[in-house]
Protein backbone atom coordinates (compact mmCIF):
# COMPACT_ATOMS: atom_id res chain seq x y z
CA UNK A 1 0.00 0.00 0.00
CA UNK A 2 1.29 3.38 -0.96
CA UNK A 3 1.39 5.64 2.07
CA UNK A 4 -0.67 9.13 2.28
CA UNK A 5 1.54 12.20 2.33
CA UNK A 6 -0.36 15.54 3.26
CA UNK A 7 0.25 18.64 1.81
CA UNK A 8 -2.40 21.38 3.10
CA UNK A 9 -5.93 19.39 3.18
CA UNK A 10 -4.64 17.58 -0.26
CA UNK A 11 -3.70 13.93 0.09
CA UNK A 12 -1.49 12.24 -2.24
CA UNK A 13 -0.85 8.18 -2.38
CA UNK A 14 -3.09 5.29 -0.98
CA UNK A 15 -6.69 5.56 -3.30
CA UNK A 16 -6.61 8.81 -3.41
CA UNK A 17 -8.01 11.31 -6.49
CA UNK A 18 -4.26 11.98 -8.58
CA UNK A 19 -3.31 15.73 -7.72
CA UNK A 20 -1.94 18.15 -10.34
CA UNK A 21 1.11 20.04 -9.81
CA UNK A 22 1.15 23.00 -12.32
CA UNK A 23 2.39 26.47 -13.44
CA UNK A 24 5.17 28.07 -15.39
CA UNK A 25 8.57 26.87 -15.37
CA UNK A 26 10.08 29.87 -13.92
CA UNK A 27 8.77 33.29 -12.38
CA UNK A 28 8.89 35.55 -15.54
CA UNK A 29 7.35 38.53 -13.55
CA UNK A 30 4.92 38.71 -11.04
CA UNK A 31 1.73 39.59 -12.93
CA UNK A 32 1.95 36.92 -15.83
CA UNK A 33 3.08 34.09 -12.91
CA UNK A 34 0.10 34.92 -11.22
CA UNK A 35 -2.74 34.82 -14.56
CA UNK A 36 -0.76 31.64 -15.17
CA UNK A 37 -1.81 30.37 -12.16
CA UNK A 38 -5.44 31.89 -11.75
CA UNK A 39 -6.41 30.26 -15.16
CA UNK A 40 -5.02 26.51 -14.03
CA UNK A 41 -7.05 26.80 -10.55
CA UNK A 42 -9.60 27.96 -12.54
CA UNK A 43 -9.46 25.08 -14.87
CA UNK A 44 -8.77 22.56 -11.85
CA UNK A 45 -11.43 23.67 -9.61
CA UNK A 46 -13.81 23.47 -12.58
CA UNK A 47 -12.92 19.59 -13.33
CA UNK A 48 -12.86 18.88 -9.50
CA UNK A 49 -8.74 18.30 -9.56
CA UNK A 50 -6.99 19.04 -6.48
CA UNK A 51 -4.16 21.57 -7.25
CA UNK A 52 -0.72 22.68 -6.41
CA UNK A 53 1.24 25.84 -8.28
CA UNK A 54 4.50 25.65 -9.30
CA UNK A 55 7.53 27.85 -10.34
CA UNK A 56 10.50 28.11 -9.89
CA UNK A 57 12.43 31.04 -8.48
CA UNK A 58 15.36 29.92 -9.66
CA UNK A 59 16.62 28.22 -12.91
CA UNK A 60 20.02 27.33 -11.51
CA UNK A 61 20.81 24.06 -13.73
CA UNK A 62 20.29 25.55 -17.40
CA UNK A 63 22.35 24.85 -20.71
CA UNK A 64 23.44 28.40 -21.07
CA UNK A 65 25.37 30.66 -18.43
CA UNK A 66 23.20 33.72 -20.44
CA UNK A 67 19.81 31.65 -19.84
CA UNK A 68 17.01 33.18 -18.59
CA UNK A 69 17.13 31.87 -14.69
CA UNK A 70 13.92 34.01 -12.67
CA UNK A 71 14.49 36.50 -10.09
CA UNK A 72 16.24 34.35 -7.31
CA UNK A 73 15.69 33.62 -4.08
CA UNK A 74 14.54 36.54 -1.90
CA UNK A 75 12.24 38.22 -4.96
CA UNK A 76 11.05 34.63 -5.51
CA UNK A 77 9.99 33.24 -2.52
CA UNK A 78 8.35 36.90 -1.74
CA UNK A 79 6.44 36.31 -5.33
CA UNK A 80 5.17 32.72 -4.60
CA UNK A 81 3.96 33.99 -0.94
CA UNK A 82 2.05 36.49 -2.58
CA UNK A 83 0.56 33.44 -5.06
CA UNK A 84 -0.04 31.47 -2.17
CA UNK A 85 -2.11 33.81 -0.20
CA UNK A 86 -3.96 34.92 -3.34
CA UNK A 87 -4.77 31.96 -4.82
CA UNK A 88 -5.21 29.83 -1.47
CA UNK A 89 -3.01 26.55 -2.54
CA UNK A 90 -0.40 25.01 -1.53
CA UNK A 91 2.99 25.61 -3.42
CA UNK A 92 5.91 23.73 -4.69
CA UNK A 93 9.24 24.77 -6.02
CA UNK A 94 13.09 23.50 -6.33
CA UNK A 95 15.32 24.58 -3.89
CA UNK A 96 19.65 24.11 -5.61
CA UNK A 97 21.64 24.27 -2.24
CA UNK A 98 21.70 23.82 1.66
CA UNK A 99 21.24 27.37 2.14
CA UNK A 100 18.09 27.80 0.39
CA UNK A 101 16.66 25.38 1.99
CA UNK A 102 15.36 27.50 5.18
CA UNK A 103 13.90 30.16 3.52
CA UNK A 104 12.01 28.62 0.98
CA UNK A 105 10.74 26.24 3.71
CA UNK A 106 8.72 29.22 4.88
CA UNK A 107 7.20 29.87 2.19
CA UNK A 108 6.83 25.93 0.68
CA UNK A 109 4.46 23.54 1.30
CA UNK A 110 6.66 20.81 -0.80
CA UNK A 111 10.45 21.03 -1.18
CA UNK A 112 11.45 19.89 -4.75
CA UNK A 113 14.85 18.39 -5.32
CA UNK A 114 15.70 18.38 -8.88
CA UNK A 115 16.53 15.49 -11.31
CA UNK A 116 20.64 16.35 -10.88
CA UNK A 117 20.58 16.87 -7.16
CA UNK A 118 18.52 13.82 -6.33
CA UNK A 119 21.68 11.63 -5.02
CA UNK A 120 23.24 14.99 -2.86
CA UNK A 121 23.09 13.52 0.62
CA UNK A 122 23.29 16.48 2.93
CA UNK A 123 20.86 18.60 0.32
CA UNK A 124 18.55 15.60 0.84
CA UNK A 125 19.33 15.48 4.83
CA UNK A 126 18.62 19.22 5.29
CA UNK A 127 15.38 19.53 2.66
CA UNK A 128 13.84 16.58 4.94
CA UNK A 129 14.76 18.04 8.51
CA UNK A 130 12.74 20.67 7.91
CA UNK A 131 9.47 18.20 8.25
CA UNK A 132 8.09 19.83 4.94
CA UNK A 133 6.91 16.95 2.19
CA UNK A 134 9.90 16.48 -0.39
CA UNK A 135 9.64 15.42 -3.79
CA UNK A 136 12.27 14.65 -5.29
CA UNK A 137 12.98 14.37 -9.36
CA UNK A 138 14.37 11.03 -9.97
CA UNK A 139 18.19 11.26 -11.73
CA UNK A 140 18.41 10.91 -15.80
CA UNK A 141 21.11 8.46 -14.89
CA UNK A 142 19.35 6.58 -12.12
CA UNK A 143 17.20 3.16 -12.14
CA UNK A 144 13.80 3.41 -10.65
CA UNK A 145 14.97 0.75 -8.05
CA UNK A 146 17.75 3.21 -7.05
CA UNK A 147 15.51 5.92 -5.57
CA UNK A 148 15.25 3.21 -2.30
CA UNK A 149 18.79 4.34 -1.53
CA UNK A 150 16.85 8.28 -1.92
CA UNK A 151 14.33 7.45 0.35
CA UNK A 152 16.11 5.65 2.86
CA UNK A 153 18.39 9.24 3.37
CA UNK A 154 15.21 11.36 4.01
CA UNK A 155 13.90 8.58 6.03
CA UNK A 156 16.68 8.99 8.56
CA UNK A 157 15.33 12.46 9.93
CA UNK A 158 12.00 10.77 10.31
CA UNK A 159 10.36 12.47 7.88
CA UNK A 160 7.86 10.09 6.15
CA UNK A 161 6.40 12.79 3.76
CA UNK A 162 7.91 11.52 0.31
CA UNK A 163 7.02 11.44 -3.28
CA UNK A 164 9.21 10.43 -5.68
CA UNK A 165 8.70 12.30 -9.54
CA UNK A 166 9.45 10.48 -12.95
CA UNK A 167 11.37 12.85 -15.81
CA UNK A 168 12.26 9.92 -18.19
CA UNK A 169 15.54 8.72 -18.68
CA UNK A 170 18.87 9.71 -20.56
CA UNK A 171 18.36 8.23 -23.94
CA UNK A 172 21.83 9.26 -26.31
CA UNK A 173 23.12 12.01 -27.01
CA UNK A 174 19.84 15.37 -26.21
CA UNK A 175 16.87 13.10 -25.78
CA UNK A 176 14.79 11.89 -22.82
CA UNK A 177 12.58 8.18 -23.26
CA UNK A 178 10.06 7.73 -20.25
CA UNK A 179 9.85 3.87 -19.00
CA UNK A 180 6.23 3.41 -17.72
CA UNK A 181 8.26 0.42 -15.77
CA UNK A 182 9.60 3.16 -13.68
CA UNK A 183 6.06 4.52 -12.73
CA UNK A 184 5.28 1.02 -11.07
CA UNK A 185 8.84 0.15 -9.84
CA UNK A 186 8.61 2.94 -7.67
CA UNK A 187 5.48 3.01 -6.41
CA UNK A 188 5.94 -0.28 -5.14
CA UNK A 189 8.97 1.41 -3.05
CA UNK A 190 5.74 2.67 -0.64
CA UNK A 191 5.54 6.08 -1.73
CA UNK A 192 3.54 8.55 -3.98
CA UNK A 193 4.71 8.99 -7.63
CA UNK A 194 4.49 12.07 -10.03
CA UNK A 195 5.13 11.76 -13.65
CA UNK A 196 6.72 15.38 -14.97
CA UNK A 197 4.67 15.40 -18.21
CA UNK A 198 6.65 18.02 -19.59
CA UNK A 199 10.16 17.34 -18.89
CA UNK A 200 9.68 13.80 -19.66
CA UNK A 201 9.34 15.28 -23.64
CA UNK A 202 12.50 17.66 -22.94
CA UNK A 203 15.32 17.50 -25.29
CA UNK A 204 18.25 18.55 -23.11
CA UNK A 205 20.70 20.81 -24.32
CA UNK A 206 18.94 19.80 -27.84
CA UNK A 207 18.79 23.60 -29.17
CA UNK A 208 22.49 24.49 -28.45
CA UNK A 209 22.56 26.90 -25.60
CA UNK A 210 19.04 25.77 -24.17
CA UNK A 211 16.64 22.96 -23.92
CA UNK A 212 14.40 21.95 -26.71
CA UNK A 213 11.25 20.06 -26.83
CA UNK A 214 8.13 17.99 -28.01
CA UNK A 215 5.35 19.32 -26.58
CA UNK A 216 2.97 17.07 -28.99
CA UNK A 217 3.71 14.30 -27.01
CA UNK A 218 3.29 15.36 -23.79
CA UNK A 219 -0.59 14.53 -23.82
CA UNK A 220 0.20 10.80 -25.24
CA UNK A 221 2.69 10.28 -21.98
CA UNK A 222 0.37 11.91 -19.59
CA UNK A 223 -2.41 9.40 -20.56
CA UNK A 224 -0.34 6.93 -20.43
CA UNK A 225 1.29 7.83 -17.26
CA UNK A 226 -2.05 7.97 -15.26
CA UNK A 227 -3.12 4.46 -16.81
CA UNK A 228 -0.36 2.52 -15.46
CA UNK A 229 -1.20 4.30 -11.84
CA UNK A 230 0.39 7.68 -10.37
CA UNK A 231 -0.82 9.70 -7.74
CA UNK A 232 0.06 13.36 -9.39
CA UNK A 233 1.17 14.98 -12.71
CA UNK A 234 3.52 17.86 -12.61
CA UNK A 235 3.12 19.74 -15.83
CA UNK A 236 4.37 23.28 -17.04
CA UNK A 237 2.20 25.24 -18.33
CA UNK A 238 2.19 28.73 -19.68
CA UNK A 239 -0.24 31.32 -22.02
CA UNK A 240 1.84 31.18 -24.76
CA UNK A 241 4.37 28.92 -24.67
CA UNK A 242 6.36 30.54 -27.75
CA UNK A 243 7.23 33.60 -25.91
CA UNK A 244 8.20 31.57 -22.56
CA UNK A 245 11.51 32.92 -21.38
CA UNK A 246 12.55 29.05 -20.21
CA UNK A 247 11.42 25.65 -21.52
CA UNK A 248 9.17 26.86 -24.15
CA UNK A 249 9.29 24.08 -26.26
CA UNK A 250 8.44 21.67 -23.82
CA UNK A 251 5.35 23.37 -21.77
CA UNK A 252 1.81 23.34 -23.33
CA UNK A 253 -0.46 26.35 -23.53
CA UNK A 254 -3.25 26.47 -21.03
CA UNK A 255 -5.50 26.36 -23.47
CA UNK A 256 -5.03 23.09 -23.75
CA UNK A 257 -5.17 22.11 -20.44
CA UNK A 258 -8.72 21.23 -19.91
CA UNK A 259 -9.41 18.68 -22.15
CA UNK A 260 -6.37 16.77 -21.27
CA UNK A 261 -7.51 17.16 -17.44
CA UNK A 262 -10.46 15.52 -18.66
CA UNK A 263 -9.37 12.47 -19.98
CA UNK A 264 -6.71 11.91 -16.83
CA UNK A 265 -9.39 12.25 -14.31
CA UNK A 266 -11.35 9.52 -16.22
CA UNK A 267 -8.31 7.53 -16.31
CA UNK A 268 -7.07 7.80 -13.06
CA UNK A 269 -10.89 6.58 -12.33
CA UNK A 270 -10.53 3.19 -13.98
CA UNK A 271 -7.21 2.73 -12.67
CA UNK A 272 -7.94 2.98 -8.95
CA UNK A 273 -11.25 1.27 -9.40
CA UNK A 274 -9.23 -1.97 -10.77
CA UNK A 275 -6.25 -1.09 -8.99
CA UNK A 276 -4.02 -1.63 -11.59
Amino acid sequence: MVKEVLVGNIKFGGDNPIVLMAGPCVIEDPERTLRIGQRTKEIADTLGIPYIFKASFDKANRSSAKSFRGPGLEAGLDILAQIKMKLGVPIVSDIHSIEQIKPAAEVLDIIQIPAFLCRQTDLLLAAAATGKPVNVKKGQFLAPWDMQNVIDKIRETGNESIMLTERGASFGYNNLVTDMRSLAIMRNLGYPVVFDATHSVQLPGGAGTSSSGQREFVAHLTRAAVAVGIDAVFMEVHDCPEEALCDGPNMICIDDLPQLLADIIAIDAVTKKYKL
